[in-house]
């Protein structure tokens, strides 16, 4: 789309290109300034395309850059909270697919302003003929997720163990070269070996702490 900009105030991307679009339930774009204007001042206004009631804290940033994607992925996500069997809840793989397929003509009808009404009827008899399922399944999914975040964040503490590790390690290795080189220097102050011989040794032996690593 080459035209990104607001419908009510005509400011536009190219002429501010830190312009932020908001969008609402309908779709359709509005600016952060007129959502903030006096349009919505008591909360509630109308979109100015479409005329549909809309609340100014519903509005969110556009982050498709055609605000329609922007409301088929809410609208996904709304109807996916209630339409929210898996495969293991049907008999056939026939009845599944056929389910998936009642999942995107809802989410297609209500993107597009088609049959709304009746769809939303037959929502709301699926959500009363299915309440007990479908709260089973928002359960089961919220276990899934806090199950996933504590693998994830053991995963995690594991990891920044093992990195501590790594620099502890480093740091006993710096120690011990120094300490190494330290009595190298007072080798050749106070033996009275040949020079040639302690520095070979400590070569012998800077190379053992360096095969340790």
């Amino acid at each position: 789309m080459d035209y990104q900009g607001c419908p009510t105030c005509k400011t536009t991307k190219f002429s501010n290109p830190s312009l932020k679009l908001m969008v609402n339930i309908c779709g359709h774009t509005l600016c952060e300034n007129c959502v903030n204007s006096n349009m919505f001042e008591h909360g509630t206004g109308k979109c100015t395309q479409c005329d549909t009631p809309l609340r100014k804290n519903n509005f969110r940033v556009q982050l498709f850059e055609d605000p329609a994607v922007d409301k088929e992925v809410d609208i996904r996500k709304k109807v996916i909270r209630t339409y929210n069997k898996a495969d293991v809840d049907f008999h056939s793989l026939r009845e599944y697919n056929d389910y998936l397929e009642q999942v995107e003509d809802i989410v297609y009808n209500l993107t597009n302003n088609m049959d709304v009404e009746s769809t939303k009827q037959a929502m709301e008899q699926y959500q009363r003929e299915n309440r007990t399922l479908i709260q089973e399944n928002k359960a089961k999914l919220t276990r899934e997720q806090e199950e996933l975040e504590k693998r994830l964040l053991l995963e995690q503490q594991g990891q920044e163990q093992r990195q501590l590790e790594v620099v502890q390690e480093k740091r006993r290795h710096l120690q011990a070269k120094r300490k190494s080189k330290q009595a190298l220097l007072d080798d050749l102050e106070s033996s009275h070996l040949p020079a040639s011989l302690l520095l070979a040794q400590h070569k012998d032996n800077a190379a053992q702490l360096d095969s340790d690593m």
